[in-house]
C-alpha cells in the first residue's frame, strides 16, 4: 500500500468515526480518557524505552539542547501528560451547548448549538507529550484526530498511539477516532494535506518552516502560527523587583519554546537603575544580549543589535534588548516585529496597562505575569492543541470549545416561507 493509498484510508476512517464521536455523550468520553490515563502509568517502563530510541538517534544527529529537551518523555513529563488527561476529563463538554435562542415574528425559534469540527488533521514536531494532548481535546471535543508528528519522535508517538488506540478499544469507541501516522515518509504530510473531502481543518504545531509549508500545500482550511516573537515591556512606573522576575522568568525558565520573551523593551527612566542587575542576571544563566545603541551605553560589551535581530525568534538563551523614549515606541515596535502570539507589560500604572491590553494585536495579552503563561493549561482550558494567530475561527491556545464550531438550530410549526 502506497503512502497516499494509506492516509486516504486513514481519513476515510476517521470520517466515519466522526460521525459516531459527535452523537457521544460526555460520560463515554471521559472514561475512554480516564483508561487512557491509566494505561500511560501502567505502561511508563514502556514508553521510556521507546523515547530512548527517539533520544539516542537525536544525539547521534547532533540536535541541540532545547530540541532533545522537547523530545524527553520521562516521569515528570508522563505524570503531566496524565495530569493533562484527567484535567480535560474535569472539563465541561463544549459539544451540544445552546449558545443562544431567539423567536423571530412568524413564530420561529432560531437557536445556535455547538459541534464538533470533524476530523482533524493535526502534524507536529518534537514533542511527543503533544500527542496525548491533541488526542484527549479532540476526544473531548467530539473529534476525530490523524496525529503526524516529527520523524525524530517516531517511536514516542507510535507507542503513545498504541496506548490511546488500546484505550479507545476497551471503552468500545472506535480506534479511527485517534490513529497516529506510522511512518517518517515526508510524502505523508502532502498526502494528508490535499484529502480535503475527509479532512475538515489542519493544525500545524511546529516550526515556522513547517507552518508556512504546511500553508503554502494544504487544500484544507489551516490554523496555526508562523512563530513566537514574545516581547516584555518594562515601564517607567514598573516595578523593578517585579520586572526582574517576570523578565527572567520569561526568558529563562524555558527559552525553546514559542511563549518565551525574545525581546526585552525598556523605558528610557527606568533602565539605568534596571538594565545594569537584570543583564547580570541573565548573564550568570547564559544568555547572551543583544543590544540596542541606548543598551550598549549600559552594557558596553553586550553584542550589537542589527535589524535581523527585532523579528528573530531566537528559541535558545538569546535576548534581543532595547531602550525606548516613551510607550508609543514600545507599541510601535510590538505593531512591527511581533507576530501576535504573546506581549506584556510590567507596570504599576492602571491606564497604561489598559492601554497596552487594548493597543497591542496579540493572541494573549498580559499585565505584570510572564509570557510564559500563553498557555492551554495555565489559563485553564486543560491542554491545548497549539496557539492560532491567524484570527480566524480562534485566537489564542485551543482548548476544547476552540476545537467546536456552531451550527443553527431552527424549531417551527409547520412553517413555510410565503
Amino acid at each position: 500500500m502506497s503512502v497516499e493509498e494509506m492516509l486516504k484510508k486513514m481519513a476515510e476512517g476517521a470520517r466515519h468515526a466522526s460521525r459516531f464521536m459527535r452523537n457521544l455523550g460526555r460520560r463515554e468520553k471521559d472514561q475512554a480518557l480516564l483508561r487512557m490515563s491509566a494505561l500511560l502509568l501502567e505502561k511508563e517502563d514502556l514508553i521510556k524505552k521507546e523515547n530512548e530510541k527517539d533520544l539516542l538517534k537525536a544525539r547521534d544527529l547532533g540536535l541541540s539542547s532545547a530540541m532533545m529537551d522537547r523530545l524527553i518523555l520521562d516521569s515528570n513529563t508522563i505524570r503531566s501528560m496524565v495530569d493533562g488527561l484527567q484535567e480535560v476529563v474535569s472539563l465541561p463538554d463544549p459539544v451540544g451547548r445552546v449558545t443562544g435562542m431567539w423567536k423571530r415574528p412568524n413564530g420561529l425559534r432560531v437557536g445556535r448549538i455547538r459541534i464538533p469540527l470533524g476530523v482533524i488533521g493535526f502534524i507536529y514536531e518534537s514533542r511527543p507529550n503533544v500527542t496525548v494532548d491533541a488526542a484527549a481535546l479532540c476526544l473531548k471535543s467530539g473529534n476525530a484526530v490523524i496525529l503526524k508528528g516529527g520523524a525524530e519522535a517516531i517511536h514516542s508517538n507510535i507507542i503513545l498511539g498504541r496506548f490511546l488506540d488500546e484505550a479507545l478499544e476497551e471503552t468500545g469507541l472506535p480506534h479511527e477516532a485517534i490513529q497516529v501516522i506510522p511512518t517518517t515518509d515526508r510524502q505523508a504530510v502532502q498526502a494528508l494535506l490535499h484529502l480535503e473531502d475527509d479532512v475538515d481543518v489542519i493544525i500545524p504545531r511546529g516550526g515556522e518552516s513547517l507552518i508556512r509549508f504546511v500553508t503554502e500545500q494544504s487544500r484544507i482550511p489551516v490554523l496555526k502560527h508562523y512563530k513566537g516573537v514574545c516581547h516584555v515591556y518594562v515601564d517607567e512606573f514598573a516595578d523593578k523587583e517585579v520586572a526582574t522576575e517576570i523578565c527572567y522568568n520569561a526568558k529563562v525558565q524555558r527559552p525553546g519554546v514559542c511563549n518565551a520573551m525574545e525581546t526585552m523593551l525598556v523605558h528610557e527612566s527606568i533602565a539605568p537603575d534596571f538594565l545594569p542587575p537584570m543583564i547580570q542576571r541573565f548573564r550568570e544563566s547564559g544568555v547572551e544580549i543583544r543590544a540596542c545603541t541606548k543598551t550598549l551605553a549600559f552594557i558596553r560589551d553586550a553584542r550589537p543589535a542589527i535589524e535581523e535581530d527585532w523579528p528573530a525568534e531566537f528559541l535558545d538563551l538569546i535576548l534581543a534588548v532595547k531602550i525606548v523614549s516613551h510607550m508609543d515606541e514600545a507599541l510601535d515596535h510590538i505593531e512591527r516585529y511581533g507576530s501576535k502570539h504573546t506581549e506584556a507589560i510590567v507596570t504599576r500604572d492602571y491606564e497604561r496597562a489598559q492601554r497596552f491590553l487594548h493597543e497591542v494585536d496579540s493572541s494573549v495579552v498580559l499585565v505584570n505575569a510572564s509570557t510564559r503563561f500563553n498557555d492551554g493549561n495555565q489559563l485553564g482550558l486543560g491542554a491545548e492543541i497549539g496557539i492560532n494567530t491567524s484570527k480566524l475561527h480562534a485566537f489564542g491556545p485551543m482548548g476544547l470549545e476552540e476545537l467546536t464550531t456552531q451550527k443553527f438550530i431552527v424549531y417551527g410549526e409547520g412553517h413555510t416561507r410565503p
